[in-house]
């Protein structure tokens, strides 16, 4: 099989030949036809992910170069190993990638995407840059319905990304509102899970317009740029003094630092971005604001199954999809570390 790879931390991807898995036990191989390309590439890429103030959070993918990348993947299934069940040579589906060891409690639990021996596809082992990608059970392969396997490809992260951190905020009433900070490619999954599942659709809150134009396109009710100096007292305005939670889908200092200041007294912050950098806050902020800010990271197999139910239901509009050839890997990388990316890139081998 021919892949787009690391095999070195930092530098041009190379394509990489290799002997084509054969599957075994409960594994399915399945021949890739599209896979996502997402922010978190560009850490894993990299080798780590900034802590702030000059600290890293070094990434497993430097201990097993060559690498092979990619989570959001879609495919056909072309061989079964003797003891897998559920899927058929032939079948199209998606890769479930979150997957964890399957025996610790965690796992048990249902929650193998926290699993502290991961074997998260295109993370810890090889993903979908490539032509075939090895699954280790078929009970992670998901049927798509009608949709293309470009836009299916997207919801393993991008859209379970959203989907995850949306449901960490509960419930908003009739008249809260929800925001939407990072209108890429998972926030504007972000703004159509939020319009599925709460009473109104969300704001939106960017620093390039041309992402703030298309938030409003995808239905976002009002956008919001953040480099606007007034744009906090705006929207504390506009939401009778701040919104019910806020999504941060960048991570970075300025947008968590955004985030944290459009939210209510009593409002919930959830950080998805990995984009790197540090927070502060004066403790006695928490309990006088009773404000959350949490983490979300991707989410279960049960979540993905329930989001998947939405989308083939027809109820998320879709995302902007480009697609490109899997021989343009590492320019997509370079085109989401420069912000020049709207929507999702799928490569397709």
């Amino acid at each position: 099989m021919k892949s787009q790879a690391i095999v070195a931390l930092g530098e041009p991807l190379q394509e990489v030949d290799a002997p084509t898995p054969d599957p075994k036990g409960s594994e399915v191989l399945l021949k890739v036809t599209a896979c996502g390309v997402c922010h978190s590439d560009v850490h894993i890429h990299d080798g780590y992910f900034d802590l702030g103030g000059g600290n890293k959070l070094p990434l497993g993918a430097k201990d097993a170069l060559p690498h092979i990348m990619g989570h959001e993947i879609a495919g056909e299934v072309v061989a079964l190993g003797p003891d897998a069940k559920g899927v058929s040579v032939g079948d199209r589906r998606v890769a479930f990638p979150w997957i964890g060891c399957g025996k610790c409690s965690v796992c048990q639990s249902g929650d193998e995407h926290y699993c502290r021996a991961p074997r998260s596809l295109g993370v810890n082992v090889a993903g979908g840059y490539s032509d075939h990608v090895l699954v280790p059970d078929a009970k992670y392969l998901l049927d798509y319905g009608d949709m293309s396997e470009s836009l299916a490809a997207t919801y393993m992260c991008s859209g379970l990304t959203a989907f995850g951190a949306l449901k960490k905020l509960g419930t908003p009433g009739p008249n809260d509102k929800v925001l939407v900070v990072g209108a890429g490619g998972v926030g504007m999954m972000g703004i159509q899970f939020a319009k599925a599942l709460f009473p109104s659709a969300p704001l939106a809150a960017d620093i390039d317009e041309g992402k703030l134009e298309a938030a409003k396109k995808a239905g976002a009710a009002q956008a919001y740029n953040s480099k606007d100096q007034s744009a906090v007292k705006q929207i504390l305005a506009d939401t009778d003094g701040g919104v019910f939670g806020a999504i941060d889908f960048v991570g970075s200092e300025a947008s968590l630092n955004f985030a944290s200041a459009t939210v209510r007294k009593g409002g919930k912050v959830v950080v998805v971005g990995l984009f790197g950098g540090g927070f502060s806050m004066p403790i006695p902020m928490f309990p006088l604001r009773v404000i959350t800010i949490g983490g979300s990271y991707v989410g279960s197999l049960a979540e993905t199954k329930e989001m998947m139910d939405l989308v083939k239901a027809g109820k998320i509009d879709p995302i902007p999809v480009e697609t490109r050839p899997l021989s343009q890997a590492g320019q997509t990388l370079d085109d989401l570390r420069a912000g020049n990316i709207v929507g999702r890139v799928v490569l397709q081998p």
